[in-house]
């Protein structure tokens, strides 16, 4: 009937649908934003609307955050902070850049950034699962040293035997005779990266980057304690709220369970 007509199927199958509500959608969209730290933009907001039964556009979404003048800390500009000057072990680069792993904990990466407390620097480690993206361990002082580094190996939970593999850039605080005997204890592996090839560690640095944006930049810390307390608190959320590109826009915790399920 339809090549008889010369109409598309498409036109006889087409069904009307009610346009949802624009308060409803804007008061989504707003509440969705602010219980994420101001973080999401319209590409996130969108999969987290569809979630709550909502289809809608990322221009519709952005015409609304205009709107209500919801700005992404990412839309802030950025800024790179000037590296110490990196040691020069022999340790090659074991990694490989093989960002993609199957098994929890088998590969950890590392690196340090710096925040400001109270117009004093001091330092934060983090420990990042290659498998799913988690922060597994972190530590918070006021100089980046070993001392640092083995906090935050000591803030991991379950049995360090089970990473296979360290992976770190070349500070001088991940090469020393303190670190050296943690990961002889616990016969874990060790690699560097590349002289000068921050690529080489892109997981820790690009994880970096997402905490400069939704945290240190958004805060202002009074004492070590704030920002050790601020930070567990974001920390909880990265891991297990906050939806993650890489992951298919799951969380690191439920991307892990969804995992063992699987192997179950």
């Amino acid at each position: 009937m339809c090549s008889v007509l010369k109409i598309s199927r498409s036109t006889y199958y087409y069904e009307a649908r009610e346009r949802q509500s624009e308060d409803d959608v804007t008061g989504a969209v707003i509440e969705i934003f602010k219980q994420n730290r101001s973080a999401y933009g319209t590409r996130k907001i969108k999969v987290q609307l569809y979630k709550r039964g909502f289809t809608v556009s990322r221009r519709r979404i952005g015409r609304i955050m205009k709107e209500q003048g919801l700005v992404s800390s990412y839309t802030v500009a950025q800024f790179k902070p000037q590296k110490a000057p990196c040691n020069e072990s022999a340790q090659a680069n074991e990694l490989k850049r093989e960002f993609q792993q199957t098994e929890a904990k088998k590969v950890v990466v590392s690196d340090l950034t710096y925040v400001k407390v109270k117009n004093k620097w001091h330092y934060v480690c983090i420990f990042v699962d290659l498998f799913n993206r988690e922060i597994i361990g972190f530590s918070t002082g006021p100089n980046k040293d070993a001392n640092l580094v083995t906090r935050a190996f000591s803030s991991i939970q379950g049995d360090l035997r089970d990473i296979q593999l360290f992976h770190t850039d070349r500070g001088s605080e991940f090469k020393n005779q303190l670190i050296d005997e943690t990961l002889a204890t616990f016969n874990i592996g060790r690699s560097l990266s590349m002289k000068g090839c921050p690529y080489d560690n892109a997981v820790a640095e690009a994880t970096f980057k997402i905490i400069k944006t939704e945290f240190v930049r958004q805060m202002r810390f009074d004492s070590l304690n704030h920002l050790t307390l601020e930070f567990s608190d974001y920390v909880n959320w990265f891991n297990k709220l906050r939806i993650h590109g890489t992951l298919g826009y799951v969380s690191p915790v439920e991307f892990r369970e969804m995992s063992l399920k699987k192997v179950v």
